[in-house]
């Protein structure tokens, strides 16, 4: 199946603590149906000391579940569904549902 969320898209989030915010995708996992957005779902992590960087807590942006993000509208900025369309050169695009805009090419 096609990726309808794909790195460096913007999203919106649609459900937990971060309702509302929206970020760019920084990585997919898509074996685990999650992604990582970056400022969205921060979390505290206790980091050993080495040589590259000092101990202390960092905040860190842990995956959240692909079913609770969505693509931001390229026209509005608000969360749509993803549809994809094969255009007249062959190439399949992704569209963004609510206005009919594509997302990518």
């Amino acid at each position: 199946m096609a990726a309808k969320i794909k790195k460096g898209d913007k999203v919106v989030v649609l459900a937990g603590r971060d309702k509302g915010k929206t970020g760019e995708v920084v990585r997919v996992i898509p074996d685990e149906g999650r992604a990582i957005v970056n400022g969205v779902n921060m979390v505290k992590r206790h980091q050993r000391q080495t040589k590259d960087r000092e101990a202390g807590i960092v905040n860190k942006a842990a995956p959240i579940d692909l079913s609770n993000i969505a693509i931001a509208d390229p026209k509005d900025g608000q969360a749509t569904r993803v549809g994809f369309k094969i255009l007249d050169d062959g190439r399949k695009v992704r569209v963004a549902k609510r206005s009919g805009e594509l997302i990518d090419g």
